[in-house]
């Protein structure tokens, strides 16, 4: 073989090498942007949950304008059911009675070690959604 063909082989190896780790890397990224968003969906729907209860007289079951219990109703907890899915896994962080914290966990290694990680902050009328990793 000639040199330029020798060349041309190395070059080709080269771009198709470069091209599979720029494909690996996107999809690991794709991934961890998914795994996000699906945490991100189920604590929103939380959210819901909890300002329900919040809502909720303690003669219902509710918190009574309390998410920990108190003003006389009942603490908030997260659903036995819902606190690990197939995205990962959830766990209230700080309890007020204006306020629950919830930090959720993904399956989804990003670097290393570190999971995905997005905690939601609950009031009585609003949420605030935090993108930790």
């Amino acid at each position: 073989m000639g040199q330029q063909q020798l060349l041309l082989i190395v070059l080709g190896i080269l771009i198709v090498g470069l091209a599979v780790f720029i494909g690996i890397t996107y999809f690991t990224q794709y991934a961890a942007d998914s795994k996000r968003e699906i945490l991100t969906g189920e604590l929103v729907n939380m959210a819901a949950m909890a300002q329900q209860h919040y809502r909720k007289p303690s003669s219902m079951g509710g918190g009574n304008r309390s998410f920990n219990g108190s003003n006389g109703g009942r603490s908030w907890t997260i659903p036995d059911e819902i606190i690990s899915s197939s995205a990962g896994y959830f766990r209230i962080t700080e309890t007020q009675t204006d306020s629950v914290k919830i930090l959720a966990t993904g399956n989804e290694i990003v670097t290393g070690n570190d999971s995905v990680k997005v905690t939601i902050t609950i009031g009585p009328s609003t949420y605030q959604v935090t993108i930790i990793n």
